[in-house]
């Protein structure tokens, strides 16, 4: 069939859609719907079999589901309805949620329901955003790929709804937080549910700021409300009976101006930030019992393998980001291990550089140029380590230059509901982090070329057969750190593992006397250098309205544009385990051009 998906903006959700109904078969286009856009007349240019709308924030007008079967992906279960109910859920701490595909019609969220899914209540320990690229998401697909079915089956009777309580927007005046009286989980619990947005409005140091991203911490005591310290850009603020980490800040702006930029909350402050201690983070940051507290990065062992985990906001990597995670990983090379395992947890692995930081800083040509080259000296370490294998593990989506640091080392590991974006073009960059070297070697030339042309999301299962992605692991969210520990530790003790090593140096010694590494990086770096340093560059426009949340006059042709399936014959709606060349295989580094 052809898919036309409807939503107010090509979101992670929207993305997996898009990916994955390719995968099964369907040709897919897309169609935001915006203020300036005469939605109607879109879908009559599209004309599709079906319209699926994974993300919409407004209602579908009359006129295309008078006259299009129009199925709304809500993040909720059956009888739930309303705009805040991921936000509900977090903070009335449901241990079990749904969602439900349902056919629009006059009224919001009250459509005949085409399928619905059961999936786990958030987390205590993760926030709204990581629960609903997750469990929630992959809820979402499984209700989406089965309602898609039973269209297709030209049988299927949806069953009307009765009941349900449709519920008002939660607003700030109901998430505030009272910080002489709330204790640590409940402000943790306030935090969580407005992440990523819209972020909890507070005043802190004389300003009105949204507070985003919330983690404990139980050594640390003070006056409720104050700031105790801070860490690798995060403050710490003391609640009744604890003190939390607020990693983020974004600065109040006057209705109908563009949104600031989420930045890390030390550098938000700047000058209003008091003199406070800078705590380190913990030796190490392994998985057991013990007091709370937060760090970004971590490093642990088990058995022959180190594991470096990092967890950016949204997946961006600053400059300052990048030198510390960089830091960490020559620290980790010299641990006598075989194996070492980069990121591994269940959400964002990296989304390349943050351009909310380049916004704000006072020469964004200056910081762009400072970021990528840092970014590129990360990548660069991790390919040119020849002593031990490098595993990337990605439990979360991976984007842009954080796609292509993944690719650099010998093996990529997904989970199965992972989303990869191996381009740079949608932001007017050439791109660098040596992607002309690792995007070629493993899928080859003419499909690098097309990939990056094209600036599509890619399912794991797609990935996997292009050679991105060596191994996926078809686990929830919440497995994915162990099953992946695991799988790493068996390998450090395989007998194969020291004669990978020693091929694997062989071969980039070959590859350097072809090509040095060096010269990769200095022609991407020309390229990223006359853009950066060009203020008529689109970058610069194109950087501001994502920073600002602009949205577009009209759907970026890439996207309206039909795309085929990616293959002819459906794959069942549940996804299946795919191993590829073991790990515990002879033949050195699978997945190689």
């Amino acid at each position: 069939m052809h898919v036309l998906l409807v939503a107010s903006a090509f979101n992670s959700l929207t993305q997996r859609v898009h990916a994955e109904l390719r995968d099964h078969g369907h040709s897919v286009a897309v169609e935001l719907a915006l203020p300036a856009a005469d939605l109607a007349a879109s879908v009559g240019r599209h004309r599709p079999d079906l319209i699926v709308a994974p993300m919409l924030t407004s209602a579908v007008p009359e006129e295309v589901w008078s006259a299009h079967t129009c199925l709304i992906v809500h993040p909720g279960p059956v009888g739930d309805r309303g705009p805040s109910s991921l936000d509900r859920a977090l903070l009335d701490g449901v241990p079990r949620w749904g969602v439900t595909v349902l056919q629009a019609n006059a009224e919001m969220d009250a459509g005949d329901v085409w399928a619905t899914v059961e999936c786990p209540g958030p987390d205590p320990d993760e926030s709204k955003s990581a629960w609903y690229r997750g469990e929630v998401a992959d809820a979402a697909l499984e209700a989406v790929l089965l309602a898609v079915d039973r269209f297709a089956s030209g049988t299927y009777v949806p069953e009307p709804q009765t009941g349900g309580l449709a519920r008002p927007l939660l607003r700030q005046e109901h998430r505030r937080i009272d910080w002489p009286r709330d204790g640590t989980e409940r402000v943790l619990r306030t935090l969580r549910a407005a992440d990523s947005r819209p972020g909890v409005r507070d005043e802190l140091l004389g300003g009105v700021w949204y507070l985003h991203g919330g983690h404990p911490e139980d050594r640390l005591r003070g006056r409720p409300g104050e700031l105790l310290a801070t860490r690798a850009g995060a403050v710490c603020r003391a609640t009744a009976d604890g003190a939390v980490w607020i990693p983020e800040l974004r600065a109040h702006r006057a209705p109908g101006q563009p949104s600031a930029p989420k930045l890390p909350a030390t550098l938000a402050l700047g000058d209003l930030l008091p003199g406070l201690p800078e705590l380190p983070a913990p030796a190490e940051a392994g998985p057991g019992p013990g007091p709370r507290t937060w760090s970004d990065i971590g490093y642990h062992e088990e058995g022959g393998a180190g594991f470096l985990s990092f967890s950016f906001p949204g997946g961006a990597m600053s400059t300052a980001h990048c030198r510390r995670l960089l830091d960490a990983y020559r620290t980790a090379c010299a641990r006598p291990t075989s194996v070492l395992v980069l990121g591994g947890g269940r959400d964002f692995f990296s989304n390349g550089i943050h351009l909310g930081v380049i916004e704000a800083a006072a020469d964004p040509a200056e910081e762009s140029w400072a970021n990528i080259n840092a970014m590129d000296d990360l990548v660069e370490a991790v390919l040119t380590t020849t002593d031990r294998l490098v595993i990337s593990a990605l439990g979360g989506n991976a984007a842009a230059g954080g796609a292509v640091l993944a690719l650099a080392a010998d093996e990529v590991w997904c989970r199965s509901g992972v989303v990869l974006g191996p381009h740079y073009r949608l932001m007017g960059l050439y791109g660098s982090e040596f992607w002309t070297y690792t995007l070629p070697r493993r899928t080859g030339r003419a499909a690098a070329e097309r990939l990056a042309a094209a600036a599509l999301p890619l399912s794991t299962a797609a990935a996997r057969r292009l050679g991105l992605v060596d191994r996926t692991l078809d686990c929830p969210p919440g497995e994915f750190p162990a099953r992946a520990a695991a799988l790493a530790a068996r390998l450090s003790g395989h007998a194969a593992t020291t004669s990978r090593i020693a091929t694997k140096k062989a071969r980039r010694e070959l590859d350097e006397a072809r090509r040095p590494l060096a010269s990769y990086r200095a022609a991407e770096l020309e390229r990223m250098r006359q853009t950066f340093f060009d203020p008529q560059a689109p970058y610069h426009a194109l950087r501001r309205a994502f920073v600002g949340k602009v949205r577009p006059d009209a759907t970026p042709p890439h996207l309206a544009r039909a795309v085929p399936a990616l293959h002819g014959t459906p794959r069942p709606a549940r996804p299946v385990a795919v191993t590829g060349p073991g790990v515990f295989d002879e033949a050195p580094d699978p997945g190689r051009c």
